[in-house]
């Protein structure tokens, strides 16, 4: 608790979701409760920690420079800091949220944990659910920052400090990218790259003999096993996870990266008796509902490295995110152009023969106008569950009443619009937000922890991102094609399978077998009767669900399997 000196209470309750110890510091005045893996903006700041500790030298530049002590910490991170002198506190996280950290303001200062389930303890925060929460869970299938599934609990975004001064909470970005594109010639600015991501995988890499590297294959997992391979020739090994459903399984990515690199490659076939087993396993490990079906995928990866001795695994999380390589980049380009021609045209010509139909093989196009005419980022939710039924045929009426339905548009507005950039360069921004911090990052965290193993993320560390913000965008795509730069970058590195590899995703193929195994149709429909979703969501939508899975199981069981592990959450942590 941060509030006056007689309430003051750093414990150790305030741990890293991966239960990494918090380092606890005082300085003078200066208490700090430092958790993560904090990297340094300067070499002889790094000595001077390794010497101190890092919370106690956090506690020194606090004094020295105070919110400008920020500026110097890198790394993942996340910190708790209170000033006697001068009844000041204040909460940040990482750069890139790969250290989570919620507060609550209560009578006299905050509260704060990196976990709700801790948070929710302190009687004046409790277990009161939040309803634009559970909205927000099925718009998005993870609950956003600054939301959580508590009403009375918020968490920190992505570089975002909280500074309490006075007994007055104020919040702001102590770090925004700065998209600047490098007049550098490619050459020079792919070998940067290359040594960049040399040097964060060995960052990562405490003890060669316990670490390992989670591999679906593709070009970002492949690349740091393989950096893995140079750094620990002896010990290096990968992991990976297979699904015997045509269309899911990558494993021939995996292995024709192992024999590339030749390191070992440890495998495991995920069957839907896995899924049944790991279901309530997974929901209660969350402090809040998560609705990420390849959580499964990742917590099996992670227990196949444990029972091999691996203690710490290396994940690949954020290329995509940096480098441009997921598929809805490539679309909006296409729906750009359309923003290009000339207005009268559009509207004097093109949208008027398309809203009058009738002339064949308009259908597609009709599709393409329609997207292309709403604006950014509105336009990336084209296909959203809550967007392609009317809300009043999902929720209750009561419940829909209760809550601002526009607020998760709101949240993505604002955040494409924060930076100073390219419509590119806003996509991966948005990302780095909703995809990584608020999603990958909390599945590989959690699912890590759950099987004894910490994640590391060498894509993440600051070198890397900040190279990343000066590639421009010409040569991060190249036409429309995703992760033109990068691929170029490695092609004299990577396996050629690998750099041929189209964009897959760690997709569950749970809407499949949901389909033909009864045991695991059970478990979730079952769930759907679970009292946790009476006077939320109608009764007879999820009648409609069920039979629209049979039509279309990889579709509709993706919001079978959200409502599933919504209603297993509640099941594993009972609200008052």
């Amino acid at each position: 608790m941060l509030g006056r000196p007689q309430e003051i209470q750093i414990q150790s309750d305030c741990a890293l979701a991966s239960g990494q110890a918090g380092q606890i510091a005082t300085f003078g005045p200066v208490s700090v409760l430092l958790c993560g893996r904090p990297t340094w903006a300067e070499a002889a700041l790094a000595q001077e920690a390794g010497r101190r500790g890092a919370a106690e030298l956090l506690a020194r530049l606090w004094q020295s420079h105070g919110l400008a002590a920020l500026d110097r910490i890198g790394g993942s991170f996340a910190l708790a800091l209170y000033d006697r002198a001068r009844n000041e506190g204040l909460l940040a996280i990482d750069r890139m949220g790969i250290c989570p950290l919620a507060y609550a303001q209560v009578a006299g200062g905050l509260v704060f944990s990196t976990d709700l389930s801790v948070l929710c303890r302190h009687p004046a925060v409790g277990r009161e659910l939040d309803p634009l929460a559970l909205f927000a869970y099925l718009y998005f299938h993870t609950i956003p920052a600054p939301l959580s599934i508590y009403r009375k609990a918020r968490k920190l975004l992505p570089a975002q400090c909280l500074h309490w001064r006075q007994g007055n909470p104020e919040s702001r970005f102590y770090w925004q990218p700065e998209f600047t594109a490098s007049a550098k010639p490619e050459a020079e600015l792919a070998r940067e790259l290359r040594q960049a991501l040399e040097e964060a995988v060995a960052g990562c890499v405490t003890d060669p003999k316990a670490t390992g590297a989670f591999l679906s294959g593709g070009l970002d997992s492949s690349t740091v096993a393989g950096y893995l391979k140079r750094l620990a020739p002896d010990s290096a090994a990968a992991f990976s996870i297979g699904f015997a459903a045509e269309g899911y399984d990558e494993m021939e990515y995996a292995r024709a990266c192992a024999r590339h690199f030749q390191f070992p490659l440890h495998e495991y076939y995920l069957t839907p008796e896995d899924v049944i087993a790991a279901v309530p396993k997974i929901a209660a490990a969350y402090d809040e509902p998560f609705g990420n079906a390849s959580a499964i995928a990742a917590y099996y990866c992670a227990k196949l490295a444990r029972e091999h001795g691996k203690t710490c695994l290396l994940a690949g999380d954020g290329g995509d995110e940096l480098f441009a390589g997921n598929a809805r980049y490539a679309k909006q380009k296409l729906f750009a152009l359309y923003q290009r021609l000339p207005a009268g045209l559009r509207t004097a010509l093109i949208e008027p023969l398309v809203a009058a139909g009738g002339v064949p093989g308009l259908a597609k196009v009709k599709s393409y106008v329609e997207q292309a005419k709403l604006p950014l980022p509105e336009r990336l939710e084209t296909y959203n569950f809550l967007h392609r039924t009317p809300l009043s045929d999902i929720f209750e009426t009561d419940f829909l009443a209760s809550i601002p339905t526009d607020w998760p548009i709101e949240h993505l507005k604002e955040i494409y619009h924060r930076p100073k950039a390219s419509m590119l360069q806003r996509l991966l921004y948005l990302d780095w937000k909703l995809t990584l911090a608020d999603n990958d990052l909390r599945k590989v965290n959690r699912t890590c922890a759950l099987a004894g193993v910490e994640a590391r993320y060498p894509m993440l560390q600051e070198p890397v991102v900040e190279l990343a913000i000066r590639i421009p965008d010409r040569l991060l795509m190249r036409g429309l094609e995703l992760r033109s730069f990068y691929r170029r970058a490695f092609k004299d590195f990577l396996a050629p399978q690998t750099l041929a590899k189209p964009k897959h995703g760690f997709g569950l193929p749970f809407g499949v077998w949901l389909q033909f195994h009864s045991g695991l149709r059970e478990l979730a429909y079952s769930s759907l009767d679970q009292p946790a979703l009476s006077g939320i969501v109608r009764k007879d939508y999820l009648a409609a669900l069920k039979q629209a899975h049979s039509n279309a199981p990889s579709y509709y069981g993706v919001m079978i399997y959200v409502l599933m592990m919504w209603a297993q959450w509640a099941l594993a942590h009972p609200s008052a």
